[in-house]
């Protein structure tokens, strides 16, 4: 057995054993498609660098190959411009802005997906075409369609997937329109986060399909949800366990901002500790409560910042105990955010495997407990 055969075979026998490859069609997919096609060359982040820095490793580099067989996402571009072939041997700085996501992730939502034997699905995302691969050979070539925004990056993962032997339906462009030509399909999966549900895609996915999808914002909190289509442009779901987070779509990211001024506004006290806002669900339960603010700052010293109407709310520790929150601008953040973290407190925090979504024509709700429980509107 060659090096990469050895090292994919035990990254299978470790994502078997702890549970992750739970299907053996799955399993032979994950023993057959050699990452490192898609993986020429990646960053690598350096230990203790901040802001983060990157190194390049490329191809026949010491750890390269090993670094591809780790159960990690490997970064492939920066600020939605660099690729590791761009960069010297000077570390690189930048925000990710495409990657190979790590095995264990990609495996357990085509799993969690249900996608069988003569299903059509279409992939929102080719990303490297690593995820694509596994998908066309569990599922065959003439059953997978998948998009990507980027064309730099799609013609990067058409040719590994032409090198490692698969010929799926490939698209480049706004994966958000979905593909309106191909029909209906049965399942649809996407690598890349999103604010709401595109309608395009609720009428794609023929009633009785599925739609896994991760629901992000601009406070770029994540949840992800299985959806079962209902009807043309209506679905509803639940959201998953785990701690899933994915790129948002570059169509649905903020607009970019001047710098941040901090100004004056209203003080009174804060009824909840700020830091919760740094937790998984406690974040995605802020961003739901003001769907176009920005998040930062952290721990007692929060600062919302609302990229539609520039209204703000901040925290900052009271030395008599507490907290004082200082808002301005026609939306009070805070009010917003501290009832929606209150009723979320109220049922014992619950991860958000306690929520659910529906979708319809009158709009897109997530919603606590019971379909008829309290909810949050997205923004459509």
């Amino acid at each position: 057995m060659t090096t990469s055969a050895i090292l994919r075979a035990a990254l299978v026998e470790q994502l078997t054993e702890n549970g992750t490859l739970a299907d053996p069609a799955w399993a032979a997919a994950a023993a057959a498609v050699p990452r490192e096609l898609f993986t020429g060359s990646y960053f690598d982040a350096i230990d203790g660098s901040s802001p983060t820095a990157y190194r390049t490793l490329r191809h026949g580099d010491p750890g390269w190959l090993e670094g591809v067989y780790t159960d990690r996402t490997l970064v492939t571009q920066l600020d939605g411009r660099t690729h590791p072939e761009d960069a010297g041997e000077r570390p690189v700085t930048g925000a990710p802005s495409s990657s190979s996501t790590l095995p264990s992730l990609v495996l357990g939502m085509w799993q969690r997906l249900g996608a069988e034997a003569g299903h059509r699905v279409l992939e929102v995302g080719t990303g490297t075409g690593y995820s694509t691969a596994l998908g066309a050979h569990r599922l065959g070539d003439g059953n997978v369609t998948s998009i990507e925004y980027d064309p730099r990056v799609a013609a990067r993962a058409a040719a590994a997937l032409r090198a490692a032997g698969y010929a799926p339906r490939l698209l480049t462009g706004d994966g958000l329109g979905g593909d309106p030509h191909a029909g209906a399909f049965d399942r649809l999966i996407a690598t890349c986060s999103v604010r709401y549900l595109p309608m395009a895609w609720l009428h794609q996915v023929r009633p009785g399909g599925r739609i896994l999808v991760t629901l992000s914002g601009w406070s770029y909190a994540n949840a992800l949800a299985l959806l079962d289509v209902t009807g043309p442009g209506e679905a509803t779901g639940r959201f998953l366990p785990g701690f899933t987070s994915f790129m948002i779509a570059r169509p649905h990211d903020r607009p970019p901002r001047p710098t941040l001024a901090l100004l004056p506004g209203e003080e009174r006290p804060s009824r909840i500790d700020p830091a919760k806002l740094d937790t998984w669900t406690g974040s995605w339960i802020a961003q739901l409560a003001a769907p176009s603010a920005e998040r930062m700052g952290g721990g007692a010293q929060q600062i919302l910042s609302d990229v539609a109407t520039g209204s703000q709310a901040r925290t900052v520790p009271d030395p008599a105990g507490g907290w004082t929150v200082v808002q301005r601008g026609p939306l009070r953040l805070w009010d917003e955010v501290e009832a929606a973290v209150e009723t979320w407190q109220d049922v014992g925090e619950p991860h958000q495997v306690a929520f659910g979504i529906t979708v319809s024509a009158a709009g897109q709700r997530i919603w606590l407990g019971t379909e008829d429980g309290t909810g949050w509107n997205l923004p459509i």
